[in-house]
């Protein structure tokens, strides 16, 4: 049978994107094909369930304005579908006075975003979170929490009852475009579409290149490790508790996150993964490994960064020093307090000079669109990411005409 839309990836992305596109045109006929047995098994079901607010990002950016409508779309689902999320807030605080002008830098970008922040003072602080400590803080209430894993199953059951077809156990390795449409390759199984759209998250170079494209890119996976804090220890906080970030290091840094079924996590870190599936420290991949060593934009991001990179692997490997970051803000957490919690990976593209891809990353053929990069907060702009996808696809392929015929 033949298609009119293949998506390859289940994640919360691909989810939205085939949502979006049976919400607007209807008539299209659409397949998915994920490479699991079930959806959102890897980044969107791995993540810490925040409902990001965008006070990091630029003004007027892409990014900024996808997560503001990502936040009022994320809570919109939930209520439709009478799923749990909480508005908890956010408190970014600062340990120490060098931090300081980081803060009220970061608090003029809030505002000039239209984001609801306050400005805390070390006692302000101290008040509403009686167990964290630090010399300042911005408070940002919009900031939630939510399973974005139950969110996407949702999705998934709405798609299935409007007909799209979810193929499990696909794993693409060909791809064949010629002027009539495509041929999508996953082992044995052949599906004929249209267009394509590819969502692919960790694979996404590969999938694209199977695609026929040339990259200016490499995905390289990083595996963030968290803690969780036992069941007495589940109303330390009453917010989500962020660091300010530091614009000479490559990741965010460890925070605590209340999390949607009453707990709260620690972390997380940011070490290379020797797997894109690499959970674990001993999960390796020979193919993968090599594909990060030998890639020149990998060597230059560690040049750049050799000692936080360094840094991150010792903590990694010391639960002392990990919990060391921890006691920044909250200082009677012990080493005892810190279980064990499934980790995540970050699909994270890197360039060939070294830097990191902060931004989407869409690569088009003639026949297909590549989402090649979509990092955080790619889950709570999910819902906006498709319509602006399928903006996109919609000129990009003509469905107007295709629909009308």
């Amino acid at each position: 049978m033949s298609h009119d839309l293949a998506i390859i990836g289940g994640g919360i992305v691909g989810l939205a994107t085939a949502r979006e596109v049976t919400r607007r045109f209807p008539g299209l006929s659409i397949v998915i094909l994920e490479r699991e047995d079930d959806v959102a098994l890897h980044q969107t079901g791995r993540n810490s369930g925040v409902i990001h607010s965008g006070i990091y990002y630029q003004p007027g950016s892409l990014k900024a304005r996808l997560c503001k409508e990502g936040v009022e779309a994320t809570i919109r689902f939930c209520k439709d579908h009478d799923l749990p999320y909480e508005q908890c807030g956010k408190m970014l605080v600062a340990t120490q006075a060098s931090e300081l002008d980081r803060m009220a830098a970061l608090h003029e970008r809030g505002l000039a975003s239209g984001l609801p922040v306050e400005r805390l003072s070390s006692a302000e602080l101290r008040a509403r979170e009686p167990h964290i400590q630090g010399v300042g803080a911005l408070f940002v209430s919009t900031t939630g929490i939510v399973d974005y894993g139950l969110l996407a199953r949702t999705m998934a059951k709405e798609l299935k009852e409007r007909g799209v077809e979810i193929l499990f156990g696909a794993t693409v390795d060909r791809i064949s475009e010629e002027p009539p449409g495509l041929t999508i390759g996953a082992g044995m199984q052949l599906i004929k579409a249209r267009n394509m759209i590819a969502c692919a998250g960790i694979m996404a170079d590969r999938i694209a290149r199977l695609g026929g494209l040339d990259l200016d890119f490499r995905i390289v996976p990083f595996r963030g490790e968290y803690y969780r804090l036992g069941a007495d220890r589940n109303d330390i906080v009453s917010h989500l508790i962020y660091p300010i970030p530091d614009p000479d290091l490559p990741f965010l840094g460890i925070h605590l996150t209340k999390m949607i079924g009453g707990y709260v996590t620690v972390g997380p870190n940011a070490v290379l993964a020797f797997a894109r599936d690499g959970y674990r420290f001993g999960d390796v991949s020979l193919r993968d490994l090599a594909e990060t060593l030998t890639y020149r934009g990998f060597r230059r991001l560690v040049g750049k960064n050799l000692s936080s990179g360094l840094s991150e692997m010792w903590n990694s490997l010391n639960k002392h020093a990990y919990l060391a970051l921890c006691q920044r803000y909250c200082p009677e957490l012990t080493v005892r307090d810190l279980q064990p919690h499934r980790p995540g990976i970050r699909a994270q593209a890197v360039l060939a000079d070294g830097t990191l891809a902060h931004d989407f990353l869409i690569r088009e053929t003639a026949r297909s669109i590549h989402v090649c990069n979509a990092p955080s907060p790619a889950a709570t702009s999910a819902i906006p990411i498709a319509r602006e996808l399928i903006d996109r696809a919609a000129k990009h392929f003509r469905w107007r005409d295709a629909v009308r015929a």
